[in-house]
């Protein structure tokens, strides 16, 4: 028999050793986009120290990302354009103070709870009157963010003078501030956050409103990923029980 050249038994070794590392090797992990906004304060925002976004819902990918075995890139989105931007496949899920809704649910399939809270109003910081519900502002001038649940319930009760729209929180402070509009509608935790940090000056929380709808964050995924969905929920329960949900909430004071 023939013995194989030095040459040839040098590509057979090379081939062997190929081989072996192509099983050894081990996979790349598999990383899903992550939708959320720089304007959600705590919920997630743009950290300027480090060009990156931030906050509760971003600990929360995470967190849902390592439990259910995927990495996670945040992509920065406004929050009018996450859902559009789930449904035209830019990415994968949400992660962000958005709250379930029947007519979001139309578009979109939410994941089990990840915290819940209600609405806020929002006044100057010498309005001392009582606000208990919005009807006390009827004939006012008022308003909310665009995309949000708050500014659809404003134009539905049909009772105020105005309702103006604001790309941002921000924007409906400085007016409600400046006396331009009477008063703004938003997310509680955000408001109470940025209020606290001194981030929103010249308004507060009226304190006696007492909010009407009490709604669910959840992850957001397009209604066909099914299993997907199944992935973030069983990740929820456990970061639920091992108490790493109770770790973020507390980290971001909410």
């Amino acid at each position: 028999m023939r013995l194989a050249s030095q040459p040839f038994q040098r590509i057979l070794a090379c081939l062997g050793l190929a081989a072996c590392l192509a099983i050894t090797a081990p996979a790349q992990a598999e990383t899903l986009r992550v939708g959320a906004t720089a304007t959600g304060i705590p919920f997630t925002f743009l950290d300027v120290k480090s060009n990156t976004i931030q906050g509760m819902m971003v600990d929360t990918a995470q967190a849902v990302g390592k439990a259910a075995g995927f990495d996670t890139t945040i992509q920065q989105t406004g929050f009018a354009a996450l859902i559009p931007s789930l449904t035209s496949n830019k990415i994968d899920f949400v992660s962000a103070a958005m709250l379930k809704t029947p007519a979001r649910e139309e578009v979109v399939a939410f994941s089990e709870p990840v915290y819940s809270y209600g609405e806020g109003l929002i006044v100057a910081a010498n309005d001392d009157a009582a606000y208990t519900t919005l009807d006390a502002l009827a004939g006012e001038v008022v308003g909310a963010q665009v995309g949000t649940v708050f500014l659809d319930r404003l134009k539905q009760m049909g009772i105020f003078k105005e309702v103006r729209s604001y790309d941002s929180v921000a924007d409906m402070t400085r007016d409600i501030a400046l006396g331009r509009i009477k008063a703004g509608v938003g997310d509680q935790p955000i408001i109470a956050y940025q209020i606290a940090q001194n981030t929103f000056t010249g308004v507060k929380l009226a304190p006696d409103f007492e909010p009407a709808n009490v709604g669910d964050v959840c992850l957001v995924v397009r209604k066909e990923d099914t299993a997907l969905l199944e992935r973030l929920n069983q990740a929820i329960a456990q970061i639920k029980a091992d108490g790493t949900l109770d770790a973020i909430v507390l980290k971001w004071g909410i």
